[in-house]
């Protein structure tokens, strides 16, 4: 069926004839009679990697396959969305290994996109939880990989945007849990340079991450709020949580309403933003019990937010930089500063080793800014591109809607590798995107 679709962030947006399956063999029958195509999950990329002339979605071929309770190893089919997962095994004493700020992607986008979270710095990226999963290559078959079985394919499939072939199936491992709440911390930092030490100090801590003020100047430049969590222990709770100590939150959503003019969001609105937004801890250090919805998830309470951004939609710039390359991130942040082109969402993170073929993470400080699309803001983009490769860096694919092709192979040293695994399991270049054409990833 055709129809117009776009990934979150509303930029691009394209027509495409999107099928959907719910067996095996109407899988099979799909890709035998589509010449080129990509997977599709919930579409909550940013930026083009699940877009093209053709998709197949996921999104009906959901169903739990099995859950050893006991050890906490979960099975499913690719379509099944993270907050279904969760509604599964929260009640059971576990949670997700691995989760990033929206629980509404499916499980084979968190693995198309080896998404990471708060966590990284302790547990890795998502693959790093992964026992075995199947994935049908473009010929129809499939081919069942893991660390130690079909290597090469599994690791190029952990944050290869989909191309080497439809994960249909993953067994992962669970985190046990006391309780479904978060022990969380909230500590102001007046400067960037103190926010890094933070970060450093409270490293033990399994869950940390800092909302920053991009626009700030002066000695508060870059001054921000870290929040640290842990999974909350049952003796920490009060009288009340420990009744419900495993029963998933309650749902509070929100919907927004409409698209956003694209004058309301401007150095001024964002400078007002972050004033309030930092002016709301009126402690240097706030300690509480929270749900995890809010801890992990404080967006998915607003359904359809991207709308705020306007018409054009926007775009997530999201970039990693060595540890030792702080300089990097202040230049970055300077930069944004003097041009105005302040984020509502300016989110930094540590990242733990990880290195490996495609995936995005490496060790250091990822920063990630949304930018409504206006005149001047590509070639602005281009402009901190240049910084990010200058300093070691580079750009993470599931976020990206108009990165070079040579920023790419700057930033991603095993590229040839990930390209020839690509080759040999998609030789024609079957499974593609308009993202895997731009970067010439699929198209020579």
């Amino acid at each position: 069926m055709k129809k117009q679709i776009a990934n979150w962030g509303n930029y691009p947006a394209m027509e495409s004839d999107e099928k959907t399956f719910v067996f095996d063999d109407q899988l099979h029958k799909i890709i035998n009679e589509t010449s080129g195509f990509i997977p599709r999950g919930n579409g909550r990329c940013y930026g083009d990697a699940s877009l093209s002339e053709n998709t197949i979605s996921t999104l009906k071929y959901d169903k739990v396959l099995s859950f050893d309770i006991e050890n906490g190893v979960f099975e499913c089919q690719s379509g099944l969305t993270l907050d279904q997962v969760l509604e599964v095994i929260v009640p059971k004493g576990w949670f997700l290994p691995v989760t990033p700020g929206t629980k509404f992607i499916t499980v084979g986008g968190a693995i198309g996109s080896d998404v990471h979270g708060k966590n990284h710095h302790v547990d890795g990226s998502f693959s790093n939880h992964i026992v075995d999963m199947d994935v049908v290559l473009a010929n129809g078959d499939m081919i069942t990989c893991s660390p130690t079985q079909h290597a090469d394919l599994f690791e190029a499939t952990c944050g290869g945007m989909g191309l080497t072939g439809m994960v249909t199936r993953a067994r992962f491992r669970l985190k046990k849990i006391e309780s479904s709440y978060i022990a969380q911390k909230q500590i102001k930092a007046k400067n960037l340079e103190e926010v890094i030490r933070l970060f450093d100090e409270y490293k033990h801590y399994t869950y940390s991450v800092a909302w920053i003020d991009c626009l700030k100047k002066g000695k508060h430049f870059g001054r921000s709020i870290l929040i640290l969590g842990e999974h909350a222990k049952r003796e920490a709770l009060n009288n009340k949580q420990k009744k419900e100590a495993l029963q998933l939150p309650k749902k509070k959503q929100i919907t927004f309403p409409f698209n956003l003019p694209s004058w309301v969001l401007n150095s001024v609105t964002v400078k007002a933003f972050n004033l309030l937004y930092y002016s709301k801890n009126t402690k240097k250090e706030l300690n509480n019990i929270v749900s995890y919805e809010p801890f992990f998830y404080p967006l998915d309470a607003i359904l359809h937010w991207n709308r705020g951004y306007g018409k054009k939609g926007f775009v997530q710039y999201q970039f990693v930089l060595p540890l030792e390359a702080k300089q990097g991130l202040i230049e970055i942040l300077r930069r944004i500063s003097d041009k105005g082109l302040g984020s509502f969402l300016a989110v930094l993170k540590v990242f733990g080793r990880q290195d490996s073929i495609i995936s995005f993470p490496k060790e250091g400080f990822t920063l990630a800014l949304d930018f409504p699309v206006r005149s001047g803001l590509f070639e602005f983009l281009d402009e901190l591109d240049k910084v990010v490769l200058e300093y070691g860096g580079r750009l993470y694919m599931s976020k990206d809607a108009r990165m070079k092709p040579e920023v790419m192979v700057a930033g991603y040293p095993e590229l040839d590798k990930f390209k020839s695994i690509v080759k040999k399991y998609n030789p024609i270049g079957k499974i593609r995107s308009i993202q895997s054409d731009r970067l010439f990833l699929t198209k020579n």
